[in-house]
This record gives structure tokens, sequence and C-alpha cells, in this order.
């Protein structure tokens, strides 16, 4: 009976949703009955959390939302303008309702439920089959030989769902070698959004028709810069897929953004003004830029990008958000970005990634893994001893510009490998933890210093609500303090 009662009042509260965001789509060109609506999706919002709102926060908000002249603002009225209405509101109930709204609090319900990780998102791979060989990835040279089914992808995100995870992101090899189980996956699941990291050789009209239709897939189109550095990594004539895919999915009015690998060889072009500029001139509204890693036998440490190159990066991207600039583009730099997520966001914190053999691995770029989807749950997966040593060991560094238990800490990734037995997944070869943090040791030491100096130079506000068990950290070392104003800093006893 309580679950019938549940179910009457998700559905009711969606439509109350949908009916705000009816209204907001009806008045497309009327900026002041628009701010309007926007002004009562944020009361609603309010009124959904109840006691767990901020008053100030909503408030805030609600300023922000009644100005027309805001900067993100006129950024999200563009979305909108040149956004299919129909994929559109699907959007919006999905990503925003879904995701954002009810999600995020049965997300944090279920973690003190739990006493573990629960994530906002899920990354998995449909496929290991990719139909390009690009200059230092793992995935290309893997095959077709692992694949996960339709019933493992089903699986996944019917058992996310009722932990409160409406945010799906697919990657690979090539997700769209699995077109035909996408497409079934995202009708099946019309109340998540899923998202597509592509490299857009299979994106044609039909797939657009298919996706305006369902209204609950976007992409993030890889590409590297121009199309000679573009080219030179992913092979003659990747630039020309690209460029292709983005003027379709502008015609239909689809959603869409970009995602970066910045390297030494590309980090100039792929952060410029001018590149980001153009690229938001065909319609992607925002990027994800990723930090070169140095995973598998197949990697080319050298394009990891110098101390000097990244520390410019950081400044590139915060200008490119920042009120002096009027790109209407919005970057999030993965490796750089954890200052305003509280860090490293793998291990199920905020997400974890299930590979094509179905194995679940912290992250990403990190194949260890010691639980399967054909064999656990997911939530067996994050009480697994892998993720509950980073549900207790999170932040490995509390200054956030050194994030990552590989890349700037990698004899924390050894510890972590050794305490919980996880066994390597790299399927391209055997890669035990010290030869993948072996890469890692120079790099990690030669920019700890700059981080430093870098966080040191910087004011930070701690956030609110940081999803750590405790305040403490991996790094003895390193300590967090607060100033009197309550923004913090680094500490080296």
């Amino acid at each position: 009976m309580a679950s019938l009662v549940n179910q009457a009042a998700h559905a009711a509260e969606r439509k109350a949703f949908g009916l705000l965001i009816d209204g907001m789509l009806r008045h497309l060109n009327k900026a002041e009955d628009r701010s309007a609506v926007f002004a009562k999706l944020v009361d609603q919002a309010g009124r959904f959390w109840g006691d767990d709102a901020d008053p100030e926060t909503l408030q805030r908000v609600r300023e922000i939302v009644q100005d027309p002249d805001n900067r993100w603002i006129r950024f999200i009225n563009r979305v909108l303008d040149e956004t299919d209405p129909g994929y559109a509101k699907k959007v919006l109930l999905n990503l925003g309702y879904e995701g954002f709204f009810r999600g995020t609090k049965l997300i944090r319900r279920n973690r003190e439920r739990y006493h573990c990780n629960i994530p906002w998102l899920i990354l998995f791979d449909p496929t290991n089959a990719c139909n390009m060989h690009c200059e230092g990835c793992w995935s290309g040279t893997y095959g077709d030989k692992s694949n996960l089914s339709f019933a493992d992808m089903d699986k996944i995100v019917t058992q996310g769902k009722e932990l409160g995870i409406y945010l799906y992101m697919l990657t690979g090899g090539e997700p769209l070698v699995r077109k035909k189980d996408i497409l079934r996956l995202a009708k099946k699941h019309n109340d998540v959004m899923f998202g597509i990291y592509d490299n857009s050789t299979l994106i044609d009209e039909a797939l657009c028709k298919e996706v305006v239709k369902l209204g609950n897939i976007t992409f993030m189109l890889s590409i590297e810069g121009t199309p000679e550095t573009n080219d030179a990594r992913r092979g003659s004539g990747h630039y020309e897929h690209v460029m292709r895919a983005m003027d379709l999915l502008q015609k239909y009015g689809i959603v869409f953004g970009t995602s970066i690998c910045y390297t030494s060889q590309n980090i100039e072009v792929v952060s410029s003004e001018e590149f980001i500029r153009f690229i938001a001139g065909k319609g992607a509204r925002f990027g994800f830029y990723f930090h070169y890693m140095p995973v598998g036998n197949n990697a080319v440490p050298e394009l990891m990008p110098s101390v000097e190159q990244r520390k410019k990066m950081i400044e590139q991207i915060r200008w490119i958000r920042s009120d002096d600039c009027d790109l209407e583009f919005f970057p999030m730099d993965f490796q750089n970005d954890g200052e305003f997520v509280g860090g490293c966001i793998a291990g199920g914190r905020n997400y974890f990634h299930i590979n094509a053999s179905g194995d679940a691995e912290p992250c990403v770029f990190i194949h260890f893994s010691d639980s399967n989807i054909r064999t656990h749950s997911i939530l067996q997966m994050l009480q697994r001893p892998l993720f509950k040593v980073y549900h207790e060991g999170q932040p490995v560094n509390r200054n956030h510009l050194q994030p990552c238990p590989m890349l700037e800490n990698p004899q924390i990734l050894q510890e972590i490998v050794e305490e919980t037995g996880a066994r390597q997944t790299n399927e391209e070869a055997p890669e035990d933890v010290y030869h993948l943090t072996g890469k890692c040791v120079d790099y990690a030491e030669e920019w700890k210093a700059m981080a430093q100096e870098i966080w040191a130079s910087q004011k930070h506000n701690k956030p609110a609500y940081e999803n750590y068990t405790e305040e403490k950290t991996l790094h003895p070392e390193l300590a967090a303090f607060e100033h009197a104003d309550g923004s913090y800093g680094i500490r080296c006893d």
C-alpha cells in the first residue's frame, strides 16, 4: 500500500513540474513571462525540499532567475530558444525534476540508510568495440570481445533508479556500435537522462529523429581542436565527422556538448577563446575537459600536460565561466574543478564506472574491481571493500587541485588496491597498480608544488555539503583549516 501511495505522489509531483515547464515553453518569446515561470519553479523546488531547503539560497536563486540580464539566465534562455520544445520538456523533467530534485533527495536518504556512497550518476560501457584507434587510448585496442547485454544495462538502470540515480552516461568503445539496444533502453527508461560520449561517426538523420522523439538522450562529442590537432590523434577525416554531427544535432534542436581530452600537444588550442567560440557557434552548449591519463600499456606519458600548461588551463576555464566572458558555453574540468565538488567524485561518491565486462570500477581511468554486475546488485557493489575504502577515505587530499588517487597521489591508489585485493581489469593487457602509478610518480611530485602555490593564492569557500564520513584525509601531512570568514585553506604540518 505504501508503495502505491509513493508512486501516486511521485506521479503527481512530476505532473506539477511538467505543467510549470509547459508554461515556460509556451512563453519562449516573452522573457518577462519566462522569468515568472522560473521563479515559480524555484518556489516549487522549495516546497519539494521542505525543511531541507535553505531560504537564503532560494532567495538568491529567485533574484537571479528574475534578472533577464544575468549572464547565465541569458544562456539558459538561448538553450531553450534553440531546443526542440518536446525534447526540452523531457530533459527538464528527467534531469531537473528526477535528477536534481527528487533523485538527490533519495540519494542522500539512501547514503544514510546504507552507510555507503550512493552516486548521482553511473557511467557504463555498452561495448569495448570502437571503429577508431586514437593515439594513447586503451579502448581502441580491445576489439569487440566484451559487451554488456541489454539485460545487464537494464539491470543497471532499474536498480540505480531504486537508489535515486537518474543520470547515466555511456562510453566505451564507441557506444553507438550498440545503437539499437541504447534506443531500446532509452525508450524503456524514459524517465532518466542518458549522456553518450561519442566519436560522431555514427550520428545520422535517422538517429536524430529517434532522439528527438525519445527526448532523454544527449551527446558529448569528442573533439580536440583544429582539423590538424584533432586528426593527428584521432585519425584523418574524424574532424569532418564531428562537424557533420554538430550540424545535425543543431538542426534537430538536440542539446549537446563536447568531450575534450587535453594533452601537451593540444591544450593551447582546445582551451583558446577562438576554439570555444567556434564550437559554441556550432551549437555546443557545454563541455567536459579531461586531463590526459597514462592508462594502459598503450599510454603515451609524454602527452600529459606540463605543470605550466595545467596552470594556464585552470585560469582559462575559470575565466570562461566568469562574468567577464561572453562565451555561451559552460565548460567543466574533470581534473581541476575538484574544489566545486569536494574533491575526487569517484568510487561511488558522485559516480562510478561499469566496464563492458560488467566490472564495477571506481573511475573510468582506474581499472580495478572487486565486483561485477552479473554477480552483484548496484547496492552490493557500493558496499564492497573497494568502494567502502573510497567512502571512508575521501577526500584523498584536502588540496582539491590534487584530487586523484592515481594521478596526483599515486601511493594512495597502491594502498587502496593492496588493502582491498581488487583485481586489475585492463583488457588491453594486464597492468598492475605499480605499473600504472609508476607513470604518475614524477608528474605528481612536480604538480604538487604548483598546486599548493595556486591553492594558497586563492580564497576557497568551504562547500556546505561534501558527503564525507568525517573531516579527515588519507594524507596526514595535509590538514584543512578554516579562516574566520568561513573560507578554508591548506597547511602543511
